[in-house]
């Protein structure tokens, strides 16, 4: 399959800041699922967490920095530019728009945010424009009652390779390696006055020194 052909991937998330931990599991998709590129995407206004102290802008500033030197990973700061909570949906329609009806998407969630998709906004509408990746850890286990379970069970894929048959519609496990990095720790370390240091890039790291970010 050629590169043009290749499935587009996309990890929402606060990054708050991002961390290696976020940076390997990104780079490790897009080899396993052979993606073109995997486009992170910070959430400018959270549905389901506390809007972090961190502003948005700032956060995808560090994205940026993060990937600047890595051409398979960038930064889609669009929820920066929209007003109001930040709906997963609206922005994978965006993102449908541009890419056209035959392009593979893929939406990249952690696991535990997988079994809990039925209080997304408008959820049971994800797989009619992107396929699911949900990363998981070792010892894993899918649900086996209730309507989300039923909804994975029922759109589930065995092999990677089905999300480059079909634009959109299937589910997807992968299992990544755990890095034990966590950037409610990095917080806290930097507020503390310790060093977070190989936790985070270092252009990451100075841009949160030059900002005063997490003091």
């Amino acid at each position: 399959m050629s590169t043009s052909e290749a499935p587009i991937g996309v990890f929402g998330g606060t990054f708050n800041p991002i961390h290696y931990g976020h940076l390997r599991s990104a780079l490790e998709l897009v080899e396993h699922l052979e993606l073109e590129h995997l486009r992170l995407m910070p959430c400018a206004t959270p549905v389901h967490r506390e809007a972090p102290d961190c502003l948005a802008s700032h956060r995808a500033a560090m994205v940026g920095l993060a990937v600047r030197d890595e051409p398979r990973l960038h930064c889609d700061p669009r929820e920066l530019d929209r007003e109001g909570p930040s709906y997963t949906i609206v922005s994978l329609h965006e993102i449908r728009a541009e890419l056209g009806p035959q392009r593979g998407l893929c939406l990249v969630m952690g696991f535990d945010a997988m079994l809990k998709l039925d209080t997304w906004h408008r959820w049971q509408e994800l797989l009619d424009v992107a396929h699911i990746v949900a990363i998981a850890r070792p010892g894993w286990e899918l649900p086996k009652s209730g309507g989300v379970a039923e909804w994975i069970d029922r759109h589930r894929m065995t092999g990677a390779e089905a999300l480059r048959l079909r634009p959109c519609g299937g589910i997807f496990v992968e299992e990544l390696r755990p890095l034990a990095i966590s950037s409610t720790e990095i917080r806290a370390m930097l507020r503390a006055g310790m060093s977070a240091r190989y936790l985070l890039p270092e252009s990451v790291l100075n841009y949160i020194e030059e900002h005063q970010l997490y003091c």
